[in-house]
């Protein structure tokens, strides 16, 4: 077995641009073959949001590349399965976001108008 490779952003990249823009991550990807393991300590090192969680759960797969979590909620998944409960977990996750996207977008937009929304 080879020794890992490590890429560490920098800790001065700011959580506000998108995980897959970030040039470690990036640079990373590019590295990575079909197979390898990404390995991160904690999800929240990744991501900050559903949303992006989406989205590089879609580069990985993409890419057919696993993820491995090593603390926290989702230390005990693999995110990156090709599994049917992995595929429905995913899918409510997505939906959430999505609902509470357009809940925000609602409140936001009644708030324009009015104190109170209905």
């Amino acid at each position: 077995m080879e020794d890992p490779v490590v890429f560490e952003e920098d800790p001065g990249t700011s959580s506000r641009i998108h995980p897959l823009q970030w040039p470690k991550f990036r640079e990373l990807l590019s590295y990575a073959r079909p197979g390898d393991t990404v390995h991160i300590s904690e999800m929240f090192r990744l991501v900050r949001g559903t949303g992006h969680i989406l989205d590089v759960l879609d580069v990985l797969h993409r890419d057919r590349l696993a993820l491995r979590i090593h603390d926290g909620a989702f230390s005990a998944m693999d995110l990156t399965a090709r599994h049917p409960r992995t595929g429905e977990l995913l899918s409510t996750v997505k939906f959430m976001v999505q609902t509470l996207a357009a809940a925000d977008e609602r409140v936001v937009r009644c708030g324009a108008r009015s104190r109170v929304c209905g």
